[in-house]
Protein backbone atom coordinates (compact mmCIF):
# COMPACT_ATOMS: atom_id res chain seq x y z
CA UNK A 1 0.00 0.00 0.00
CA UNK A 2 1.16 2.97 -1.04
CA UNK A 3 0.97 6.85 0.18
CA UNK A 4 1.86 8.45 -2.28
CA UNK A 5 0.78 12.27 -0.12
CA UNK A 6 1.40 13.58 2.85
CA UNK A 7 -1.98 13.24 4.36
CA UNK A 8 -3.30 9.61 3.39
CA UNK A 9 -7.23 9.13 5.10
CA UNK A 10 -8.55 5.55 5.07
CA UNK A 11 -12.43 5.54 4.31
CA UNK A 12 -14.89 2.86 5.13
CA UNK A 13 -17.94 1.63 6.64
CA UNK A 14 -17.74 0.46 10.78
CA UNK A 15 -16.23 -3.11 10.69
CA UNK A 16 -14.42 -2.89 7.36
CA UNK A 17 -10.86 -2.77 9.14
CA UNK A 18 -9.52 0.92 8.90
CA UNK A 19 -8.83 1.09 12.51
CA UNK A 20 -7.29 -2.44 12.52
CA UNK A 21 -5.21 -1.12 9.72
CA UNK A 22 -4.08 1.80 11.33
CA UNK A 23 -3.53 0.37 14.17
CA UNK A 24 -1.13 -2.26 12.42
CA UNK A 25 1.09 0.58 10.75
CA UNK A 26 1.31 2.53 14.03
CA UNK A 27 2.59 -0.61 15.78
CA UNK A 28 4.89 -1.61 12.72
CA UNK A 29 6.32 2.15 13.61
CA UNK A 30 7.04 1.28 17.08
CA UNK A 31 4.23 3.40 18.45
CA UNK A 32 2.26 2.27 21.31
CA UNK A 33 -1.09 -0.12 20.94
CA UNK A 34 -2.85 2.06 22.95
CA UNK A 35 -1.65 5.08 21.99
CA UNK A 36 1.01 7.69 22.69
CA UNK A 37 4.53 8.35 21.20
CA UNK A 38 7.02 5.73 20.87
CA UNK A 39 8.04 6.07 24.69
CA UNK A 40 4.62 5.09 25.80
CA UNK A 41 5.02 1.41 26.56
CA UNK A 42 1.80 1.10 29.14
CA UNK A 43 -0.89 -1.40 28.49
CA UNK A 44 -4.63 -1.64 29.63
CA UNK A 45 -5.63 -4.52 27.90
CA UNK A 46 -3.90 -6.03 25.13
CA UNK A 47 -6.25 -6.47 21.99
CA UNK A 48 -4.62 -5.24 19.33
CA UNK A 49 -4.29 -7.91 16.08
CA UNK A 50 -1.22 -9.39 15.51
CA UNK A 51 -1.34 -7.96 11.93
CA UNK A 52 1.64 -5.08 13.41
CA UNK A 53 4.18 -7.51 12.98
CA UNK A 54 3.50 -8.75 9.67
CA UNK A 55 3.99 -5.29 8.00
CA UNK A 56 6.96 -3.48 6.78
CA UNK A 57 7.24 0.17 6.09
CA UNK A 58 9.60 1.34 3.79
CA UNK A 59 10.72 4.91 4.22
CA UNK A 60 10.84 6.28 0.67
CA UNK A 61 12.16 9.70 1.45
CA UNK A 62 15.03 8.77 2.69
CA UNK A 63 14.52 10.31 6.67
CA UNK A 64 13.02 9.14 9.83
CA UNK A 65 10.71 11.21 11.57
CA UNK A 66 11.76 14.21 14.16
CA UNK A 67 8.75 12.67 16.06
CA UNK A 68 5.47 11.68 15.71
CA UNK A 69 1.91 10.14 17.98
CA UNK A 70 -1.01 7.47 17.54
CA UNK A 71 -4.12 9.00 18.41
CA UNK A 72 -6.33 6.78 19.08
CA UNK A 73 -9.99 8.14 20.08
CA UNK A 74 -11.70 5.03 22.25
CA UNK A 75 -8.64 5.00 24.27
CA UNK A 76 -7.14 8.78 24.37
CA UNK A 77 -8.67 8.50 28.11
CA UNK A 78 -5.44 5.62 28.68
CA UNK A 79 -2.92 8.00 27.48
CA UNK A 80 -4.27 11.08 28.88
CA UNK A 81 -3.71 8.84 32.85
CA UNK A 82 -0.40 8.05 30.92
CA UNK A 83 0.43 11.72 30.48
CA UNK A 84 -0.23 12.68 33.88
CA UNK A 85 1.73 9.66 35.61
CA UNK A 86 4.65 10.76 33.52
CA UNK A 87 4.54 14.83 34.82
CA UNK A 88 4.29 15.72 30.50
CA UNK A 89 1.55 17.60 30.64
CA UNK A 90 3.40 20.50 29.64
CA UNK A 91 4.27 18.62 26.66
CA UNK A 92 0.24 19.24 26.11
CA UNK A 93 -0.77 22.59 26.57
CA UNK A 94 0.34 22.85 30.38
CA UNK A 95 -2.98 21.67 31.18
CA UNK A 96 -3.86 17.35 32.20
CA UNK A 97 -5.93 16.57 28.77
CA UNK A 98 -8.50 14.73 31.98
CA UNK A 99 -9.13 18.61 32.64
CA UNK A 100 -10.08 19.43 29.46
CA UNK A 101 -13.40 18.33 27.34
CA UNK A 102 -12.55 15.69 25.20
CA UNK A 103 -12.63 17.64 22.14
CA UNK A 104 -10.39 20.27 23.63
CA UNK A 105 -7.70 17.49 24.66
CA UNK A 106 -7.91 16.54 21.20
CA UNK A 107 -6.88 19.73 20.35
CA UNK A 108 -4.23 20.27 22.38
CA UNK A 109 -2.57 17.64 21.72
CA UNK A 110 -2.84 18.52 17.55
CA UNK A 111 -1.84 22.27 18.92
CA UNK A 112 1.37 21.45 21.45
CA UNK A 113 2.45 18.03 20.80
CA UNK A 114 2.57 18.21 17.60
CA UNK A 115 5.36 19.31 16.04
CA UNK A 116 6.99 19.73 12.38
CA UNK A 117 8.56 16.88 10.46
CA UNK A 118 6.53 14.46 12.18
CA UNK A 119 4.69 11.16 11.40
CA UNK A 120 1.08 11.44 12.96
CA UNK A 121 -1.39 8.40 12.86
CA UNK A 122 -5.15 9.12 13.95
CA UNK A 123 -7.81 6.77 13.87
CA UNK A 124 -11.07 8.50 13.96
CA UNK A 125 -10.48 12.01 15.54
CA UNK A 126 -13.69 13.27 14.16
CA UNK A 127 -15.04 11.04 17.56
CA UNK A 128 -14.89 14.35 20.37
CA UNK A 129 -14.38 17.22 17.67
CA UNK A 130 -17.53 19.03 16.93
CA UNK A 131 -17.70 20.84 13.24
CA UNK A 132 -15.69 23.80 14.39
CA UNK A 133 -12.93 21.36 16.18
CA UNK A 134 -12.67 19.42 12.66
CA UNK A 135 -12.12 22.67 10.98
CA UNK A 136 -9.39 23.75 13.44
CA UNK A 137 -7.82 20.03 13.47
CA UNK A 138 -8.13 20.58 9.31
CA UNK A 139 -5.88 23.78 9.61
CA UNK A 140 -3.39 22.17 12.14
CA UNK A 141 -2.86 19.44 9.95
CA UNK A 142 -2.12 21.58 6.95
CA UNK A 143 0.28 24.04 8.64
CA UNK A 144 2.09 20.80 9.64
CA UNK A 145 2.23 19.25 6.23
CA UNK A 146 3.78 22.54 5.25
CA UNK A 147 6.60 21.81 8.29
CA UNK A 148 7.35 18.63 6.33
CA UNK A 149 4.65 15.84 8.55
CA UNK A 150 2.75 13.36 7.11
CA UNK A 151 -0.52 11.96 8.46
CA UNK A 152 -2.49 8.50 7.86
CA UNK A 153 -6.41 9.33 9.49
CA UNK A 154 -9.33 6.68 9.42
CA UNK A 155 -11.80 8.73 9.59
CA UNK A 156 -15.65 8.74 8.64
CA UNK A 157 -15.67 12.70 8.50
CA UNK A 158 -17.11 14.79 5.25
CA UNK A 159 -14.96 17.54 6.44
CA UNK A 160 -11.42 15.95 7.63
CA UNK A 161 -11.42 13.82 4.28
CA UNK A 162 -11.52 17.69 2.72
CA UNK A 163 -7.67 18.02 3.35
CA UNK A 164 -6.55 19.44 0.49
CA UNK A 165 -4.03 17.26 -1.87
CA UNK A 166 -5.16 14.35 0.10
CA UNK A 167 -4.96 10.87 -1.12
CA UNK A 168 -8.38 9.12 0.14
CA UNK A 169 -8.13 5.19 0.45
CA UNK A 170 -11.52 3.28 0.96
CA UNK A 171 -11.76 0.08 2.03
CA UNK A 172 -14.96 -2.64 1.64
CA UNK A 173 -15.42 -5.62 2.76
CA UNK A 174 -15.76 -7.50 -0.01
CA UNK A 175 -12.72 -5.97 -2.01
CA UNK A 176 -9.71 -4.23 -1.78
CA UNK A 177 -8.36 -1.29 -1.13
CA UNK A 178 -8.61 1.31 -3.47
CA UNK A 179 -8.08 4.82 -4.35
CA UNK A 180 -11.35 7.33 -4.52
CA UNK A 181 -11.74 10.95 -4.88
CA UNK A 182 -13.41 13.13 -2.69
CA UNK A 183 -17.39 12.94 -4.24
CA UNK A 184 -16.69 8.96 -4.47
CA UNK A 185 -15.63 8.60 -0.60
CA UNK A 186 -18.86 7.36 1.03
CA UNK A 187 -19.40 10.04 3.92
CA UNK A 188 -19.55 12.82 1.24
CA UNK A 189 -21.89 10.94 -0.73
CA UNK A 190 -23.91 9.71 1.56
CA UNK A 191 -24.11 12.91 4.11
CA UNK A 192 -25.12 14.76 1.04
CA UNK A 193 -27.73 12.75 0.28
CA UNK A 194 -29.50 12.94 3.58
CA UNK A 195 -29.01 16.98 3.70
CA UNK A 196 -30.58 16.87 0.29
CA UNK A 197 -33.43 15.36 1.59
CA UNK A 198 -33.86 14.05 5.22
CA UNK A 199 -37.37 13.01 5.20
CA UNK A 200 -36.27 10.17 2.66
CA UNK A 201 -34.17 8.58 5.11
CA UNK A 202 -36.19 9.27 8.02
CA UNK A 203 -39.29 7.82 6.61
CA UNK A 204 -37.93 4.64 7.95
CA UNK A 205 -37.99 5.41 11.56
CA UNK A 206 -40.79 4.67 13.93
CA UNK A 207 -41.07 7.78 16.40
Amino acid sequence: MRLPTPVTLLSGDNGSGKSTLIEAIAVAAGFNAEGGSTSFNFATRATESSLGGSLTLVRTAGRKPRTGFFLRAESYYNVATEIERLGVTRSYGGVSPHQRSHGESFLDLAAHRFGPAGLYLLDEPEAALSVNGCLALLLRIADLVAAGSQFLIATHSPILLASPGATILEITPEGPIREVSYDQAEPVAMTRAFLADPARFLQHLSL
